[in-house]
């Protein structure tokens, strides 16, 4: 574990982290990962809350700060104007008394090594408590600064989601909920929900997903019962749909394409423990991921760091009743667990990713046996990730048909099923089933 630094808290740490993110972009849970264990415990949830918050609000606090600042600060600098944001976001949204908001972000900007820019911040903020109403009023003008998404993402969400695009955005600028799978080899849900009760975590079993729990109030895994013993996982409910899809009987043998961090997969065996199952996935790291989850479910899941659209380099020549794409996407349906997407995405990213998701439909295509099935999902709500993918696949491919589900996991489109953010209080999710004839 990294030392912690007496010369940083909550608020500078979160001014770096989010300085990292929206400059240097990088990842903010990557970010968290490595930052958090610099604070005491006694702030690291306040850091956390304060980045997800000032990532998720970006646009708009970046916006108010433009307002407030007499001149754009310089590159870097990019911190301090990262722990402005932070005030702003501490006075817009939480319960901080204005006063310690105040204080507390001055005494930030030293401890960043930029006392020099203690009285700029104090004048700011309190620029902002006087000036709040009509600096709300401005920004309704902007639909960037307003909805705190960038005008490309408007306009593709737009295109698509004409109908839903202000209950999209509402749902993408809020906190996700936290929903959890409990392991049918280890636990019944009715059962884990009593010991929810008894452990003083107000929670209610999810009428769409069997396994699902859905929590009043997130906490800490390790405050779970039986969590580390593998009895339950965190999971949203749309990705809980997949299990449902694989129709799984004994002995099928099975590929997770792109594996980690390997959720379904495990999901897959709690189900049906007898299973030739085979995890791949291209990056090492991540499917060290998988081997941590499944140690602690206790599942036994053989892993191939390999290439899912290269098969001639790994595929041993035995046909797979199953294959699961959980396809690499945009992640725009997720946008409430990773508020960072807004920052780091790109418009051009879209067409780049559908491009490698059609090479991986058409490379696993043949190593699915006939009669068997491949099952496509993103988190995604992009129809050029979704639809229009899975409708030029079927003109491409003549064996195959897509399956119309009677249990549809979704609400059904042109070709497949999409969720939209929200939705069931779930996250976005696209799914499509493909048999081979």
């Amino acid at each position: 574990m990294a030392s912690r630094s007496k010369a940083l808290c909550s608020r500078s740490l979160a001014a770096r982290i989010i300085t990292a993110v929206s400059r240097d972009k990088h990842s903010l849970t990557a970010e968290l990962g490595r930052s958090l264990p610099l604070l005491e415990d006694t702030q690291r949830s306040h850091c956390q809350q304060l980045s997800y918050g000032v990532i998720r609000h970006y646009g708009t606090l970046d916006y108010l700060s433009q307002q407030l600042l007499s001149k754009p600060l310089k590159a870097k600098d990019q911190d301090l104007k990262n722990l402005l944001l932070c005030g702003l976001f501490e006075l817009k949204q939480m319960r901080t008394p204005p006063h310690a908001v105040l204080s507390e972000t001055v005494n930030a900007s030293k401890r960043l090594g930029k006392q020099w820019a203690s009285g700029m911040i104090n004048a700011c903020l309190r620029a902002y408590q006087r000036r709040a109403d009509s600096l709300t009023e401005h920004l309704a003008s902007d639909n960037e600064a307003r909805s705190a998404h960038p005008a490309w993402l408007l306009d593709r969400l737009k295109h698509d989601w004409p109908d839903r695009l202000n209950d999209i955005i509402d749902t993408n600028n809020q906190a996700a909920p936290m929903m959890l799978r409990v392991n049918r080899q280890k636990c019944r849900r009715d059962d884990y929900l009593t010991k929810l009760a008894q452990a003083a975590i107000p929670a209610h079993a999810m009428d769409n997903c069997p396994d699902g729990i859905l929590l009043n109030n997130a906490v800490d895994v390790h405050q779970l019962p039986g969590f580390d013993s593998g009895e339950v996982s965190v999971q949203d409910g749309s990705a809980q749909q997949v299990v449902k899809l694989m129709n799984l009987e004994p002995g099928l043998r099975i590929l997770d394409a792109c594996a980690a961090p390997g959720s379904k997969t495990c999901h897959m065996l709690e189900h049906e423990a007898n299973l030739d199952l085979l995890a791949l996935d291209i990056d090492a790291g991540r499917l060290k991921q998988i081997s941590e989850n499944a140690s602690r479910l206790a599942l036994n899941i053989p892993l191939l760091c390999a290439d899912a659209g290269q098969p001639k380099s790994w595929w041993d020549g035995q046909l797979f009743d199953r294959i699961l794409l959980d396809a690499p996407c945009s992640g725009i349906g997720v946008i409430r667990r990773h508020p960072d997407i807004k920052l780091l995405r790109r418009p051009e990213d879209i067409a780049q990713l559908a491009l490698k998701q059609q090479q991986l439909l058409d490379a696993l295509w043949p190593l699915v046996r006939a009669g068997g099935m491949m099952i496509y999902t993103t988190c995604s709500v992009m129809k050029q990730e979704n639809e229009q993918q899975i409708e030029a696949f079927l003109q491409r491919h003549l064996d195959a048909t897509e399956l119309q589900i009677a249990d549809a996991p979704a609400h059904r489109t042109r070709v497949g099923y999409q969720r939209l953010p929200g939705d069931d209080v779930m996250d976005g999710f696209y799914y499509a089933c493909l048999q081979r004839s």
